[in-house]
């Protein structure tokens, strides 16, 4: 390789590379066609596993608690507690959650990790201080007031659309999450936690409860809705009983009617668990069908492996074979586009045309015909996945599948993203027009991600498969979408990545998206965003961005670890801008030759997925995987092809 790697070009490196990550995800490649990998959170949702086991006194799998624990101590950070994403920082909620398991598992309070974890959750206020969902869980196992949790009523779900505050104004997730936790804030059941395990001592004798108001909340809207909550709690023993019956009743109508079989209410892993305390406070026997259903959808989460295990907040098995596809049939090897075919034909008939989901509520006359993220989630399609899979199908019949039938798939997909375009010309995930920003200063909202509005990396993915599809750039639609883009980029030339770490993702999604439409590297928008690409890459050939980017003081790019995948979205990005034949392309080839493992795969341990900004992150296991390859593919193909401009919308 050193030898290869002497050469200025890169065009004997590039094959080799090419070669070997191509062998690697055709060893990956499931039976069926698809491809899904592991998609790993934080320490809360292998915690919060633990625990749903022990409050519906279910029969505990003692190996898998013991592979849960010592997954569980591998990821405690050297501060004592649990960071939200590898080397972060400490978080007082999933210090909580992950204390609480391992104590449950049977873990000595007065071991050295359990010693330190709870010394540093009492010197920052204690669990009091945890977030609302922490919060919650407490309540349910008993150990703190249901006081110290914002009221929300279950009669939120009878409200009328026109209300301030309603279901259809928040994002899916929220919804989802939301609708079975008003039955159990109704009810206020109690853990029946048969080793009786509890954890008081992470309470302060006299600790206050965190505040009322979150960072990212208006004083003026905290003041309000803190009144709120005060006069809810006051009044909430003279609900009238046969309307609070309505209103449980209609939760578990709507939670039913969402269940999505064993992929589970929203497919994510809070709503799930939520749906199944539900239907246990509900009196609904464990054999129950839709208990038992729901009960089965958390289990298919757990990854378990030889020596440890962890619950998964979903699966992602739509969006990876998608993104393979794509990486495969750049690299344009018979063995590569044969594997890349097999896997549209699995993406093909997952494409949801019956259902009107929660997204009709906004958008009553579109037609059905998105992708969801899971294997099914037919409520909740998403726009990323629907254009990045529509984008992979128009590629593929002219190139890996000339023969295929993807006309009709490719138009209902369109017609989707179409019409779910919001006012402002971008596109959020799940929902049009879902900018009710007022909602995220509500007490429940401490997350600041109850919404789910157009962001800059979806919307560069719509213009991307627009663009490919045919649309003229200068049509209302695109016009208004590549203004809204050019509206929001940032001064230093990067746009904000919703859903991806972050800046780097954010442009990268934003130039691929703008190239396809025709704006090419002179354009002063474009120009802009590969100059702050040149300038943030790291010396040693590498691109990183730490999660920490997203905090709210955020004052500019800060260097980072180069990883595997935010050195391939910059080098995407790069390409897209016309700078194929920039030094700091070849800079960053090199860095992922050098770092290409035996096995034709990259390492990476750092989260670079998005979930919520400051709350929640994601390490796709497959971001190093196929990225890389893509990036390098691509490389090649430019440097050989008589043209440098990239011909797809992604």
């Amino acid at each position: 390789m050193n030898q290869i790697a002497a050469e200025r070009d890169g065009t004997l490196a590039v094959d080799a590379i090419i070669r070997d990550a191509t062998a690697a995800l055709l060893k990956e490649q499931r039976a069926d066609g698809h491809w899904v990998y592991e998609l790993e959170a934080d320490a809360t949702i292998p915690a919060e596993y633990v625990l749903l086991v022990h409050y519906l006194a279910e029969e505990p799998n003692l190996e898998l608690e013991r592979k849960i624990g010592v997954y569980l101590r591998r990821i405690q950070g050297g501060h004592g507690g649990w960071p939200l994403y590898h080397d972060g920082a400490l978080d007082i909620s999933a210090t909580v959650k992950a204390y609480f398991a391992l104590k449950m598992i049977g873990d000595d309070p007065d071991a050295p990790h359990m010693k330190r974890a709870r010394e540093e959750v009492l010197k920052r206020g204690g669990a009091a201080k945890a977030n609302v969902f922490t919060r919650i869980l407490l309540a349910l196992y008993g150990q703190t007031s249901w006081n110290n949790v914002p009221t929300v009523p279950v009669e939120l779900i009878l409200l009328p659309r026109w209300f301030p505050i309603h279901l259809s104004k928040m994002s899916y997730w929220a919804r989802t999450v939301i609708v079975p936790l008003l039955v159990l804030a109704a009810k206020k059941p109690l853990a029946r936690n048969p080793r009786r395990v509890d954890v008081r001592e992470l309470f302060l004798p006299h600790g206050k409860v965190a505040s009322k108001r979150a960072p990212h909340q208006k004083w003026y809207w905290s003041a309000f809705f803190g009144a709120l909550d005060v006069l809810l709690k006051w009044f909430e023993p003279f609900w009238p009983k046969g309307l609070r019956q309505r209103a449980i009743d209609e939760c578990v109508r709507w939670t039913t009617e969402r269940l999505n079989g064993e992929d589970g209410l929203g497919a994510i892993y809070p709503a799930m668990a939520n749906s199944v305390m539900m239907y246990d406070v509900m009196g609904y026997a464990p054999t129950h069908p839709d208990r038992a259903i729901a009960r089965t959808s958390v289990e298919k989460l757990l990854v378990i492996k030889d020596d440890e295990a962890y619950c998964q907040p979903c699966v992602s098995p739509v969006w990876d074979t998608a993104l393979v596809c794509h990486a495969l049939m750049e690299a344009r090897t018979p063995e590569a586009d044969a594997a890349a075919a097999r896997g549209l034909e699995w993406l093909k008939p997952l494409q949801v045309l019956d259902v009107k989901g929660d997204w009709e509520e906004e958008r009553p006359g579109v037609r059905p015909g998105g992708w969801a993220f899971q294997y099914r989630n037919d409520y909740y399609p998403d726009l990323d996945d629907t254009a990045v899979v529509v984008m992979a199908l128009d590629r593929a019949k002219e190139t890996v599948a000339p023969k295929a039938d993807y006309k009709d798939a490719i138009a209902r997909g369109r017609e989707w993203v179409e019409g779910l375009q919001s006012k402002n010309g971008g596109w959020g995930a799940f929902d049009a027009d879902n900018t009710y920003y007022y909602l995220n200063n509500i007490p429940f909202a401490d997350h600041g991600a109850l919404l789910d509005p157009p962001t800059e990396d979806v919307t560069g993915r719509c213009i991307g498969m627009l663009a490919q599809l045919g649309e003229p750039h200068d049509s209302p639609r695109m016009k208004e979408a590549i203004d809204y883009l050019e509206r929001v980029q940032l001064k230093d030339g990067s746009w904000f990545g919703r859903w991806g770490v972050n800046y780097i993702y954010g442009t990268w999604s934003a130039l691929a998206g703008l190239n396809a439409a025709g704006l090419d590297a002179s354009t002063p928008t474009v120009r802009r965003a590969a100059d702050w690409l040149i300038a943030i890459q790291n010396t040693d050939g590498g691109w990183g961005e730490d999660c920490n980017s997203y905090k709210l003081d955020y004052k500019g790019y800060e260097p980072a670890p180069s990883t595997a995948s935010q050195t391939a979205w910059a080098l995407l990005g790069l390409m897209a801008a016309g700078e194929v034949d920039h030094p700091a392309v070849v800079r960053g080839i090199r860095w992922l030759e050098k770092n290409q493992q035996a096995d034709g795969l990259w390492p990476q341990e750092h989260y670079t997925g998005g979930g919520f900004p400051r709350v929640f992150y994601l390490r796709y296991h497959g971001y190093p995987r196929f990225f890389p390859l893509w990036a390098v593919a691509r490389y090649r193909n430019l440097r050989a092809g008589n043209s440098r401009r990239v011909a797809y919308g992604l």
